[in-house]
């Protein structure tokens, strides 16, 4: 049996008018008050608190602090030749709140001495130090117009301080246009000189980050990034979210919050959690990254429509699904797909993709121990897995989600089970259906039924799937109607019939919907890439967590 480590320090301090046995070890802040009263009073039970070192942000020392005589909390007095101040220093660690939020809670211990105050905020800062995933140097694109124009005012107010509090230099960009952020990562970012990139923004911002850092390591690293069959190598530099969009749906699913500061509190303790990435093309031709969602049919219709309203704000998607909920558009297609066969899980799983999910250590162990024994390519190696699969029919929707794609106004997400590092994409084909049929699978969405327990839903776990459309008729008979607007990134295309544009029958095809971007090439080839990005964040808490290691009392 191995004997417990001892700690690094062990003194009495105080904490307010308290005495307490504080200990630091390798791995733990620990601080415990002592009972008070005479010995022949019943024993009073002492209050434990304890801190992973991981997770304290900062330590300082203080001018000097001055107990009270009345119990309350201690007051801060900047007197140093006062006879009743004492040296002391303040802790700065996370507190878990409810719904996986974090927050920053402070600590001031009273030495009895200078040189053991000092001897305390040394040590804290010596075991800081050593820790490698710490950023340093972070480069941060602030998006002034995602959501409620909201990006700056949350960056300075709520972001920065916990930066600066916590030693993190940081080299802000306020993007100016589109695409601002990509091209910026892709030509001109000293990534060598950096230890991350945060955005501060909605999901385009983060898709934007994803593309130029994507890209930019494909070409440093000598790999066409646009090469259909690439095996791309994954990018070595983690990349943080400040949600300050619309849904920050990319948030939600990795923390389990849309919260500034507990994003920030990730990104400063240096937490990793890898993220797939699907690769899109078009007759072998290089389109887009994909990291949460790809719809076609209704979700690609809806962005398509709120792309004409964007002057409603964050509304217009609601007014958008309602109408195209009505329209009830269905399309006809080809959907074939390689299954991911020989894993674990599937997308109808009650157990859920968290914070050290087993599912994706496991598929990602078996994936590298494939590849060990393949020498030829990725995508043989993929095909060698199995034989493609078809699906034939009408369908109103068809989505691949690389994540739960949950968001606060869909709790559950689009996938409950997908699995954010498994190297695998949830494909969900709604076949052509009533409105009534369709509505029930939309408010499944935030219900606890099953979700896929429908006739008409077919949801398949897959490494690769591709989409052709089936035009209602010749692209003789087709006229192009070129709708553009002008948004600044976005030009947004339909085909209608020429002969008859009010007829009432389904358009020839819609659009998808890439993480809120649209991409107008119907017929596409996807390919999910597995980790190859890192986020900072260490995925959703199961509620355990949260309940042994905050700290619900106070002394």
């Amino acid at each position: 049996m191995e004997r417990p480590l001892l700690p690094l320090l062990l003194s009495e301090l105080r904490v307010g008018n308290a005495a307490c046995d504080v200990s630091l070890s390798r791995s733990r802040l620990g601080w415990n008050r002592r009972p008070s009263g005479p010995v022949y009073r019943p024993f009073r039970p002492s209050v434990s608190h304890s801190v992973l070192v991981s997770e304290v942000i900062s330590v300082r020392e203080e001018d000097s602090v001055r107990g009270t005589d009345d119990g309350s909390w201690t007051t801060k007095i900047r007197a140093r030749e006062a006879k009743d101040c004492r040296p002391a220093f303040t802790v700065l660690y996370v507190e878990r709140c409810q719904q996986h939020r974090w927050r920053g809670a402070e600590v001031t211990f009273t030495c009895p001495e200078a040189a053991l105050c000092r001897r305390w905020v040394g040590a804290i800062g010596e075991q800081l130090a050593v820790i490698a995933s710490r950023p340093k140097r972070l480069l941060v694109y602030i998006n002034p117009f995602s959501g409620k124009r909201r990006g700056q005012s949350v960056y300075e107010q709520q972001v920065a301080p916990l930066f600066a509090r916590a030693g993190v230099s940081t080299h802000v960009i306020v993007t100016e246009h589109a695409n601002h952020a990509r091209d910026h990562l892709r030509t001109e970012a000293e990534l060598q000189k950096i230890d991350g990139v945060v955005c501060v923004g909605g999901d385009g911002m983060f898709s934007e980050l994803v593309h130029g850092l994507v890209w930019r390591t494909q070409v440093d690293g000598g790999v066409d990034p646009g090469g259909p069959d690439a095996a791309l190598l994954p990018c070595s530099l983690r990349v943080g979210v400040i949600p300050a969009g619309s849904t920050d749906c990319i948030c939600f699913a990795t923390v389990g919050a849309n919260d500034p500061v507990t994003s920030a509190l990730h990104i400063i303790v240096g937490d990793s959690q890898p993220m797939d990435v699907c690769t899109i093309h078009h007759n072998n031709t290089f389109l887009r990254y994909s990291v949460s969602l790809l719809g076609y049919g209704f979700y690609g219709d809806v962005l398509s429509d709120s792309e004409r309203k964007r002057w409603m704000g964050p509304s217009r998607y609601d007014l958008s699904g309602v109408k195209m909920f009505l329209t009830h558009h269905y399309y006809e297609g080809t959907l074939s797909y390689l299954p991911a066969t020989g894993i674990m899980g599937t997308p109808r799983d009650a157990a859920k993709c968290r914070s050290g999910c087993l599912v994706c250590q496991q598929n990602v162990k078996r994936l590298s121990e494939k590849a060990e024994r393949y020498e030829a390519d990725e995508a043989s190696d993929i095909e060698s897995e199995g034989e493609w699969r078809t699906i034939r029919g009408k369908f109103l929707a068809i989505n691949a989600a690389s994540m739960s794609c949950a968001c606060p106004r869909s709790p559950k997400g689009l996938s409950p089970a997908a699995h954010l590092a498994d190297g695998t994409t949830d494909l969900i084909a709604v076949r052509k259906c009533s409105r009534f049929d369709f509505l029930r699978h939309l408010l499944r969405h935030t219900s606890k039924d099953d979700q896929f327990d429908l006739t008409f839903v077919e949801v398949h776990r897959v490494r690769r799937f591709r989409f052709t459309p089936r035009h209602c008729q010749s692209d003789s008979d087709l006229d192009l109607d070129l709708d553009m607007r002008e948004n600044g990134k976005r030009q947004i295309f339909r085909k209608i019939c020429r002969d008859h544009p009010a007829c009432g029958c389904a358009p020839a095809y819609s659009s998808w919907n890439c993480d809120g971007e649209i991409l107008t090439p119907a017929a596409i080839d996807v390919r999910v890439q597995c980790q190859l990005i890192k986020l900072f964040a260490r995925g959703i808490e199961e509620p355990t967590v949260f309940e042994d290691l905050a700290n619900p009392s106070a002394i």
